[in-house]
């Protein structure tokens, strides 16, 4: 897996971006939202990317933050949801604008973005809410960047989540002990004692 890109904006012409590297260019897709953040062609650039492998193709897709990214993987989930689909909702709406019309089970928001009809906005309020949820929860809404240190809290909710808890579960169960200066391995032995009891 690619985990991110970082050389000089070589080409831009959206939804397309070339980087090169060392005298590779990679061709990456992009949203919008990332393609208004590029600096000019000729600058350095980094892209958190995502790498798709098919039979016929491997397209690999960059995002300016984690978040961004982060989104559109939870996006190719949900049944029906293609990566060009995930990539048109993030041109069309913020990270935060999703999250807000999920948990408000805003249909009708969702259905002014290009391709989504009624039931395809229905599908993704019902499969992203327990997702954005707990994500948005986690990191208090704030991307955490490659590099930056995430906080206890949020690397103790990854954690529990990738032990199979959901992410709503999660929250409850941060919520009833202390996470205030304590270290991921403090919160979950909490936690877990916690839901034992």
């Amino acid at each position: 897996m690619i985990g991110f890109v970082r050389g000089r904006l070589a080409h831009k012409e959206p939804p397309w971006v070339v980087i090169d590297v060392g005298g590779v260019g990679y061709e990456i897709e992009a949203p919008m939202s990332t393609i208004f953040r590029l600096p000019d062609v000729g600058k350095d650039v980094q892209l958190c990317t995502h790498l798709v492998v098919r039979e016929d193709a491997q397209t690999l897709f960059g995002f300016s933050t984690e978040e961004e990214r982060s989104l559109f993987r939870n996006l190719i989930k949900v049944s029906g949801v293609g990566a060009k689909l995930a990539l048109t909702i993030l041109s069309g709406i913020s990270v935060d604008g999703f999250r807000q019309c999920v948990l408000a089970e805003d249909k009708a928001a969702l259905t002014r973005l290009p391709g989504i009809g009624r039931k395809t906005a229905e599908r993704l309020i019902l499969d992203m809410r327990d997702r954005i949820d707990g994500a948005a929860l986690a990191t208090g809404g704030v991307a955490v960047r490659p590099g930056e240190p995430a906080s206890a809290r949020a690397d103790a909710f990854n954690a529990l989540v990738s032990l199979g808890y959901k992410p709503g579960e999660v929250q409850k169960m941060l919520d009833k002990v202390d996470t205030d200066g304590v270290d991921t391995e403090d919160i979950l032995r909490s936690v877990l004692r916690s839901a034992a009891t």
